[in-house]
């Protein structure tokens, strides 16, 4: 199982995302010319020459510092290096060499890795010569880059792909069934916490600082054979608190987390229940159409105490009604309480998002409810539903053809959604009911 997993190192501000965000040809990681903006590894998939590769953006080295973000991110740096098969290290040619380059390339000596030192913001053909001033680092030639300008770029692919070891017989990186997860929730209430404890290893920044994580950032693990993602993104504040503009852009890219996802888990407080912020979100994902999880975290808290758990029981049946299709489980990631039973739970959810009924199966479902329960007539006017297919799954998309579906009142369709849940499941994802018009001749 090759994983081909390259890391970006160097100091602050000298265009690691700038990189990152041009293999990967997206926008992903936050790029902004202040240093230290970039403080988690951020993973990403990009493919060359046939051979896909994870490209991690780490946050700037340092080293030295002593608050708490300081040391956590150096942390963040040594498991990316640890992790990775081939290191670009990226300087700053307009800068040139500096002291903190130089125990950077000792650092990266230690490691005993692959290290191709990349010049960046080299923009032009006469500015190329500004390079040598690296061989003083002692890694091979230093390249020539524009990480902004795309200068350069196709040589750094091609010397990774020349190093880059063996390729196995099959990846799991790019499978189709990769487990897509967003861990989506309000600051401070415990995401990174639950990735880290589920891996097992310090992957994310945990802090009690509020928005310590601002990007999204990605982690792959292999549950019982089955390849998973976890994404942790930033905490999601209201509007009105989002006063960096880092801070809005984090906010976007958790919501956009959950539209790579194929399932968010929401973790929701117990000391403080269901919030405004809480139900957003929830509604968020519903309309998303990805599969939903809410976890109840920092149970330990709290547990042992029957009124308090009754009374966030009642608070998620009551708060979000829209999405009762979401199981709920009560967990804590800090002590690891009944984590165990989450990833499971995720994979059941998955699987039930790809679920696909037969259309008899289907069929008799449908002549069953209408049997019972046939639409009321509208104005007069006989509302007659023919046959049900499905189309789509992730979600479930169910069309029912009928001879007037703009007659048929929303308390039907929900009527039709609680058969076909109560007859096949689709636990923790929503289901799209639609409505399409079939005529019928002598009608």
């Amino acid at each position: 199982m090759n994983e081909n997993v390259i890391a970006i190192v160097g100091r602050p501000n000298v265009g690691k995302s700038t990189l990152f965000n041009r293999l990967i040809s997206a926008r992903t990681a936050i790029e902004e010319k202040m240093p230290g903006v970039t403080r988690d590894r951020l993973y990403g998939l990009f493919e060359w020459r046939g051979r896909n590769m994870v490209v991690i953006d780490t946050g700037g080295v340092t080293f030295g510092g002593e608050d708490q973000i300081t040391v956590q991110v150096q942390k963040q740096v040594n498991l990316a290096v640890e992790e990775a098969q081939i290191i670009i290290f990226l300087l700053d040619g307009r800068e040139g060499l500096t002291a903190l380059d130089q125990e950077i390339a000792e650092m990266l000596r230690r490691s005993g890795k692959v290290v191709i030192p990349a010049v960046n913001k080299l923009d032009t053909l006469e500015k190329e010569n500004d390079r040598y001033g690296f061989f003083a680092l002692g890694f091979d030639e230093p390249l020539a880059i524009s990480a902004s300008h795309g200068r350069g770029i196709g040589d750094l692919l091609d010397l990774i792909f020349e190093k880059l070891p063996a390729e196995d017989e099959h990846s799991w990186i790019d499978s189709e069934d990769l487990v897509k997860i967003a861990v989506i929730g309000r600051p401070n209430v415990g995401k990174s916490s639950l990735i880290n404890s589920l891996l097992g290893k310090e992957r994310v920044v945990v802090s009690q600082i509020p928005g310590t994580t601002r990007d999204a950032v990605d982690t792959y693990l292999n549950f019982n054979n089955r390849p998973c993602l976890l994404i942790d993104t930033a905490g999601i504040r209201r509007k009105s608190r989002v006063k960096e503009a880092v801070e809005y852009y984090s906010v976007l890219r958790s919501l956009k987390a959950v539209q790579r996802a194929d399932v968010a888990l929401l973790l929701i407080d117990a000391e403080s229940g269901v919030t405004e912020q809480d139900q957003k979100l929830a509604g968020y994902v519903d309309e998303a159409g990805r599969g939903l999880i809410l976890a109840v975290n920092k149970w330990d808290l709290v547990k042992g105490d029957a009124l308090a758990r009754q009374s966030l029981e009642n608070d998620l049946k009551r708060k979000l009604v829209f999405a009762a299709y979401a199981p709920h489980l009560f967990v804590s990631a800090l002590s690891g309480w009944r984590l165990d039973k989450l990833l499971p739970l995720v994979i059941q959810v998955w699987q039930e998002q790809h679920k696909r009924i037969p259309t008899a199966l289907l069929n008799d479902l449908l002549q069953d409810a209408l049997t019972v329960n046939p639409p009321p007539p509208v104005k007069g006017t006989r509302v007659r539903i023919y046959y049900v297919t499905q189309p789509e799954v992730k979600p479930p998309r169910f069309v029912f053809f009928a001879n007037e579906p703009e007659l048929i009142h929303f308390s039907y369709r929900r009527y039709l959604e609680n058969r076909l849940r109560e007859a096949f499941g689709f636990k923790g994802t929503p289901v799209d009911v639609k409505f399409k018009r079939r005529e019928r001749r002598g009608e």
